[in-house]
C-alpha cells in the first residue's frame, strides 16, 4: 500500500555558496545537497563543505553526495553532515558502515528492479531516482519515465532527475513522492543557483502538496 505524505519534501543539491545556502534555509528548505565528487561541476571540497554546513541551522539536514568514493574521504566529511547519499555503485554493505543515516540513488536504467533494489538497500532512509545517463553519475538535467516507479514500493522515494519549475507539478501529481530534489531546474549556471527559481521551485511544491 502506498504511503500518503502530508507534504512533499524538497532537497537543494548541489549547493556551492554561500549565498545560496542562506536562501535555501530562509526558504524553509528540508534538506541541502553538498556534492563531495570533485568531477562534478558542483563538486566542493571537505573545507568549503565544513564553512557552508555551519550556514545550516538545527531541523534542516545536510546532505553530502560521494560517488564510488574512498571510506577516508568520507569520514573526512561526517562531522559536517547530517545523511549520506550515495550515488554511485556501491553495495549495501560499504553504505551502512558509516554512522550515519544513507540513502541510495539509483539510475534509472533499462531492467532496473527497485523492489529488488529496496530488498537489497534495506537500511537506507530512502532511495534516490535519478534519470540514467550512461557513464553519468547525475545531474544530467533530464528526466525519466515517471510511470516506472512502482504505486508501493518498500522505500521512500526521493525523485530526481531535470525537475523545474515548468514539471514539478505534474511530478508530485503522478509520482507523489515523500520526496523532490532539484539542482540543474533551480540554477542560473552549474553550482549558481538562482534565488527567483529556488523560491518558484519552492512555491510550485508547496501549490502541488496542497
Amino acid at each position: 500500500m502506498k504511503t500518503h505524505y502530508a507534504r512533499t519534501r524538497i532537497k537543494f543539491c548541489g549547493l556551492t555558496r554561500a549565498q545560496d545556502v542562506e536562501q535555501a534555509v530562509s526558504l524553509g528548505i528540508d534538506a541541502l545537497g553538498f556534492v563531495m565528487w570533485p568531477k562534478s561541476a558542483r563538486g566542493i571540497t571537505p573545507e568549503k563543505l565544513q564553512t557552508l554546513s555551519q550556514q545550516v541551522p538545527a531541523f534542516a539536514t545536510r546532505v553530502g553526495l560521494f560517488v564510488n568514493q574512498p571510506v577516508e574521504l568520507i569520514e573526512q566529511c561526517l562531522p559536517y553532515l547530517d545523511v549520506i547519499q550515495f550515488h554511485g555503485d556501491e553495495p549495501a554493505s560499504f553504505c551502512q558502515q558509516f554512522d550515519r543515516p544513507w540513502i541510495k540513488a539509483l539510475r534509472m536504467r533499462d531492467g532496473i528492479d527497485l523492489h529488488q533494489a529496496a530488498a537489497e538497500y534495506t537500511q537506507a532512509q530512502a532511495l534516490l531516482l535519478d534519470a540514467y545517463s550512461p557513464g553519468v553519475p547525475g545531474g544530467t538535467g533530464e528526466t525519466f519515465d515517471w510511470s516506472r516507479i512502482p504505486a508501493a514500493l518498500e522505500k521512500p522515494v526521493i525523485l530526481a532527475g531535470g525537475l523545474t519549475v515548468e514539471n514539478i507539478n505534474a511530478a508530485i501529481d503522478q509520482v507523489k513522492p515523500y520526496a523532490v530534489d532539484v539542482s540543474g531546474g533551480i540554477e542560473a549556471l552549474p553550482g549558481v543557483k538562482s534565488a527567483e527559481l529556488m523560491a518558484s521551485f519552492v512555491k510550485h511544491v508547496s501549490l502541488a502538496s496542497a
